[in-house]
Parts: C-alpha cells; structure tokens; sequence
C-alpha cells in the first residue's frame, strides 16, 4: 500500500496547520524545525493513506495559490456529515466562495484558505 503526501509551501505555517486540523479533522503527524532551512508541519489521520505537508523557509515568500482551481477534494457521503464538515471548515476561519468550475458546486462546497488554495467537500461517495 502506499502513502500519499501532498506538500506545499506557505507563509502562514501555524496559522495553515490550525484551520486543517480544526477544518478537517486532522491531527498533527510529525513537525520539524530548521531543517536544512525548513520548518514544517504534518497533518492526517495516524495510518491514513495520504497526510498533507506545510513547509516555510525563512525568508522565502511562497505566495498564493496559482490558480483558482488548485483543489483537494474531499468526498462525504453522508448528508449529516457533510453539513457538519462544511461548518466546521468555516469555524476553522476557511472562506466558503464559488468553485472556479461550477461542478463542484452542483453537489458540493468550495473553500479557500489564506493561501488562496481551496478545499472542496463533496456531498457524495466516490464510486470508480
């Protein structure tokens, strides 16, 4: 089995790391200081199959986003749990806006974090 890790840089490493967790759920996995340079931040579920890197170096400027339509998909099938989610991702500070491709506001929601880089939660199940 393997492991999925998604990283990225921000300039807003604790601030980021909060709203995931409290957001989506996550837990801290392992963090690090001043490695060669870096600090960074592991975010997931223990044993979970992907988990999500944030890394800064000081005085690098990682910037926002590229694109609006840099996303991480998140499928809920659960009515009542997608609801639920959705709140918490805006207790968590993340702004819900208007997915840059409309589909996925058909069946779900789309939201930005203060990277610009947006999160969608899908009220459905993925069946592929």
């Amino acid at each position: 089995m393997h492991t999925l890790r998604i990283a990225r840089p921000t300039d807003n490493l604790e601030a980021l790391a909060a709203m995931y967790t409290q957001g989506l759920g996550m837990q801290v996995l392992s963090q690090f200081e001043d490695h060669d340079g870096f600090d960074g931040i592991m975010l997931g579920q223990p044993g979970g199959p992907y988990h999500l890197e944030f890394t800064s170096k000081s005085g690098h400027a990682a910037g926002r986003a590229p694109t609006e339509d840099n996303l991480l998909v998140f499928y809920i099938g659960d009515p009542t749990m997608w609801q639920e989610s959705c709140a918490q991702m805006e207790a968590a500070g993340f702004t819900r806006v208007q997915s840059f491709n409309p589909f996925w506001d058909r069946h779900g929601r789309t939201f930005e974090d203060l990277d610009g880089y947006r999160v969608v939660l899908q009220n459905g199940s993925w069946h592929r």
